[in-house]
Order: C-alpha cells, then structure tokens, then sequence
C-alpha cells in the first residue's frame, strides 16, 4: 500500500467520522427540539406588578416574590402542585403547595376584597383582629363562627389556628422579621408572602390579586377581575387630563413632631399625577413618605387649594385638637381638606385601606371629582370626603 493510498483512507476515514458526528449532532437537536414543546413552560404576563412572577408548567405552577418587603435582597419561590400531580425536583428552600386549597388564613384586610371578588371568602377560617374588617360580606361570615379571630398578628393564637387546620396562610412582611410567620411554618403550615404593598404603581398593586388567585386556580378569574378595573382606571385618566387647570394639592398630616408626606415617586403621588393635579412634591424621587417638619409643610403648601388625604380625621375640630397650626393652611380655611374616612366598618376599620388596593380606580375617581367635580356626572366618592 503507498503512502498516498493511506494518506486517502485516512482523510475518508476523518470525513465518515465528521459526518457521522455532524448527523448525530443535528438528531440529537431534533430531539430536543421536539420534546420542548412538551414542557409547556409560560411565564404569566403583568402588567405593572414588578414584584412577583408566575410560571406555568405542565406538571405545577412556580410563584416566585420578589419584593416580599422595601428593598428586599430576597426572594421566595412557591411551587403550586394539583392533588395526584408528581412534586417536582426543588430546592430546600422552595414552599411546595398542595392544590385544591379548601381552608386559608390571611394576616391583611387587603387580602379580603380580593376572596370577595374571585367568589373563595367562604375558604377563610380565620383571621387575626377581625374588628378591623368592614366589608359586610365577611362580616357576616365573622358573626356567624365561619371566620374565627384569632387574636392579633403579634400575639397570634395559635392553638386556635392548628385547630382550624388551614392549607394555606397569606402573610406580609415589613422588614424581614417573621417570628409569628416562622412559628406557623414549624408546624408544617405553607406560609407565602404578599408584597403587594411594596408597588409603586396603583395598578401594581391591584394585580396582585393574580397572586390569590393562583393558589385557588381562580386565574382567568383573576384576569377578568384586573382588566376591567384597568379599563376603568384608564379611563378615569384620559378624562382628567383633558382638563387644563391643575388645581394645586398637598397630603399627610403630623404624627407627633414629624409630618409624614407622600414622595414624589410614590403611588399617591401617582394618583395625583393621574388625576391632573400639581402635586409640590411631585419632583421629588422618594417612592415612600417623607419626614419633614411643620415648618417646612407651611412654607411650601400654605397656599396650595386642595389637601388630599389628611388623615384619618373626621372633622376639623378634631384636626387642631391635634395641631393648632393646621388652621393656618388656605385648603383648611376654604374647607378643601378630604380624608378617607367616609366609609367606616362597624368596628372601626377603614374601607380604604381595605378595598382601596385592588380598587385604584375608585380611588382615581374620587381624586378627580374632588379636583374636577364637573369630569365624572353624578359620580358619588367611594373613601373620600370632604372635612366640615
């Protein structure tokens, strides 16, 4: 055999090789190709919710929060797996979520307009200081034993709560420190966060009744729910900013010495912007409240026309009982201060921060009557009213 008789077999030998490895290669990649479409993997589209995600899989459903408090480096990832599915491989961490639920408790007033609306209030067993709770809805389910109190988040009853035996405890967080939280997981309860508070878009923190409802496969539900308060929202908006005068507003009131405003990135002073007013602090880039002084309020908003969201006050008496120097405001003497005091539960509890959440566009409405009362016809104010 000559060297170049080799020299040729070796090349051909090379070649079969290459395009042995080459077919190989391209079935391998039609194989996996062909299986993906069998993971049936889709993240849920939100829409202005930045602090939570869900993922669909064939076999469960991943929730992952990642804003359970205000600047948060943590995330918590729930996985949703339906009776009689395989639980997939996970991590030590991840809270693993047997579906149907049939029995929840939830540590927030937030959470229960979002029960009412997706038809599950009668799934809550319990509920700590159900005093503050003012939808008459579940308040009857309260009176007649259905929801049991369960004393407060502080000091929670938890020989009450093993009794009750839920499948599931909606909680929150301020800063990272569960004890009460922590305590319910030790005795093998799911427990999963809501950040909902944590948005900095009104509309943020209305989709998170996306977040409930997941857990109660109540999704397209949930969507329906969302999108017409969206369109109403929306719509509010559109009018408002067809309105040439921005009539000028300030907010808060004194806690003690420190009076306690909303920034300028923060969601009221995106309902402001949304209603067509000129917020003074609206160039600020605070997306929570600020402290500042009496002094400092006065010098600023002295002469501004509107003061929305004063408090909790029910009157005017009451305000400079607390401070003598609210008088001394423009908006006070022309009798332009509101509060979101106008609906008021049983106990006490406020309307507002209740169904306020998942209703911006309520509240969105009853800024703008307020700025604008000739925008929205015989339109009557939800939370807000007028101080006399």
């Amino acid at each position: 055999m000559t060297f170049e008789f080799q020299i040729y077999n070796m090349r051909f030998i090379l070649l079969f090789s290459l395009c042995f490895l080459l077919f190989a290669s391209c079935k391998d990649d039609k194989n996996i190709k062909e299986a993906l479409p069998h993971l049936e993997v889709q993240q849920k589209v939100l829409k202005y919710a930045e602090g939570f995600s869900i993922t669909n899989y064939k076999t469960h459903q991943e929730i992952i929060v990642t804003s359970p408090w205000p600047k948060s480096q943590d995330s918590f990832h729930y996985l949703l797996v339906k009776k009689g599915q395989e639980i997939p491989k996970h991590n030590d961490t991840d809270v693993v979520i047997k579906l149907p639920i049939e029995k929840v408790v939830v540590m927030s007033t937030t959470n229960i307009p979002s029960l009412e609306y997706l038809g599950i209030e009668n799934k809550l067993v319990g509920f700590p200081s159900t005093k503050y709770i003012s939808s008459e809805k579940t308040r009857t389910l309260i009176d007649n034993g259905t929801i049991k109190d369960l004393n407060n988040d502080l000091d929670l009853n938890m020989e009450l709560l093993l009794d009750l035996q839920p499948n599931l405890v909606i909680g929150f967080s301020v800063n990272g420190n569960n004890k009460i939280l922590n305590q319910i997981e030790k005795f093998g309860i799911p427990v999963v966060l809501d950040g909902a508070w944590t948005e900095k878009h009104p509309l943020g923190r209305a989709e998170w009744i996306k977040f409930i409802a997941a857990f109660f496969e109540k999704n397209k539900e949930a969507d329906s729910i969302f999108n017409t308060i969206e369109t109403n929202y929306l719509k509010a908006k559109t009018l408002a900013l067809e309105v040439k005068d921005k009539p000028t507003v300030f907010s808060g009131s004194m806690f003690k010495d420190v009076w306690n405003i909303p920034g300028g990135k923060s969601f009221v002073a995106k309902y402001l912007e949304d209603a067509n007013t000129d917020y003074l602090w609206k160039d600020n880039d605070a997306n929570g409240s600020l402290q500042l002084n009496f002094e400092n309020v006065l010098d600023k908003a002295q002469k501004a026309k509107l003061w929305i969201g004063a408090g909790s006050f029910q009157t005017k008496t009451q305000m400079t009982e607390q401070h003598k120097g609210y008088g001394y405001f423009d908006a006070f003497k022309t009798n332009n201060i509101y509060t979101y005091t106008k609906e008021v539960g049983p106990e006490g509890g406020l309307l507002y921060y209740e169904l306020g959440p998942l209703r911006p566009d309520l509240i969105l409405k009853d800024i703008i009557n307020i700025a604008h009362p000739t925008i929205l016809t015989n339109y009557e104010n939800s939370f807000f009213k007028r101080l006399e």
